[in-house]
């Protein structure tokens, strides 16, 4: 089974994991690290490579293209430290999709999947009240 894991600034990532939990139920295969106000980039990333230590197939979160975690991460690939999938943008549609995937045993459109979600739902009671 892949693994996640999810990276952000602070608790976003502990706490999207168990709202996940709370939909899908316990994910062991689910990790998260989030950087701390008190911590640096070098900080973040002893402890992203503690958490991917051991770890042979899995797939990156996170939450903002172009903030620390998401920067550190790329960091690690361009230098040839780690090879994964890396995602920014990190949302609740995301998780659902990766862990449906992993019990279907299907590959998810992770992305499409994720902005399908995205939706006006005032638009979307407009469209069946008719107004």
């Amino acid at each position: 089974m892949s693994e996640l894991v999810l990276i952000s600034h602070g608790d976003f990532c502990h706490e999207l994991k168990k709202s996940a939990e709370m939909i899908m139920g316990p994910q062991d295969n689910i990790y998260s690290v989030g950087l701390q106000p008190s911590e640096g980039p070098e900080d973040f990333e002893k402890k992203l490579l503690a958490t991917l230590d051991g770890l042979t197939d899995y797939t990156v979160f996170a939450d903002l293209m172009g903030g620390t975690p998401c920067n550190v991460a790329s960091r690690l690939l361009m230098e040839g430290k780690a090879q994964f999938e890396l995602y920014a943008g990190m949302n609740l549609p995301m998780l659902v999709s990766f862990i449906n995937g992993e019990l279907l045993g299907s590959t998810p459109a992770i992305v499409d999947e994720s902005k399908a979600g995205i939706v006006r739902v005032n638009d979307v009671i407009a469209g069946i009240s008719g107004k």
